[in-house]
């Protein structure tokens, strides 16, 4: 009966991916996709790069809510667990000490630049956020409890202005007469630069504090 059962299940899911195969076939081929449109409407973003435009600009209400599913994220970790601790790693290591100190700076101003440099080609807020990110969790494995000591309660503080921002921002664009995330063309390119900033030291503090953790009330970790 067990053997039954299995024929019969894996038959389902044969039916089922031959339907979806079927049914990509039939998706119809569209040409050139909405390329043509978004660098007719390049000059208009405030920025050169097609993507930064996209993402930032004229797709900004999906940047703006991808940054809110981060912060959520964030927020369910820490009601799935009580007790989360930094990773602990063998810091008597001169190597890897010396590695860190030479490192971190670099990874700073690499995520510096690909924030700069996403309004001319790929980079932007989420690539400097992830690099900045980098550079927290060597930390923590380097000198585990270094965050505690030194940024928690402004590390904590900086989980936020990354989606209020935007938020401002979208709803400043409305007051002048414009629809949300719509910006003034002579300062859309400054009104992302801002976007991006905050949402790079945001986006680098959510990724390092699902990693390294945070003080629970009382002080437990």
């Amino acid at each position: 009966m067990t053997g039954m059962l299995r024929w019969a299940f894996a038959g389902l899911l044969a039916l089922l991916a031959v339907g979806l195969v079927s049914v990509v076939l039939q998706i119809p081929e569209i040409g050139g996709g909405l390329r043509s449109q978004v660098m007719a409407q390049l000059p208009e973003s405030g920025v050169d790069h097609a993507v930064t435009a996209v993402l930032l600009n004229f797709r900004g209400y999906d940047t703006f809510l991808e940054l809110v599913v981060l912060l959520l994220a964030l927020f369910g970790a820490w009601g799935l667990s009580d007790s989360i601790d930094e990773a602990q790693l063998d810091t008597d290591i001169a190597v890897l000490t010396e590695l860190v100190a030479f490192l971190v700076p670099v990874l700073i101003l690499v995520a510096a630049y690909l924030l700069w440099v996403g309004a001319y080609s790929p980079g932007g807020a989420f690539q400097g956020g992830a690099v900045l990110a980098g550079a927290g969790v060597l930390l923590s494995l380097c000198d585990p409890g270094w965050r505690s000591r030194r940024i928690e309660r402004t590390a904590e503080l900086l989980l936020v202005p990354g989606v209020l921002v935007f938020l401002l921002v979208g709803l400043g664009s409305m007051l002048l007469g414009g629809q949300f995330l719509e910006y003034p063309k002579d300062i859309a390119g400054s009104l992302i630069l801002l976007i991006e900033a905050f949402a790079m030291l945001s986006i680098a503090v959510t990724l390092h504090t699902l990693f390294a953790g945070t003080p629970r009330v009382g002080g437990d970790r």
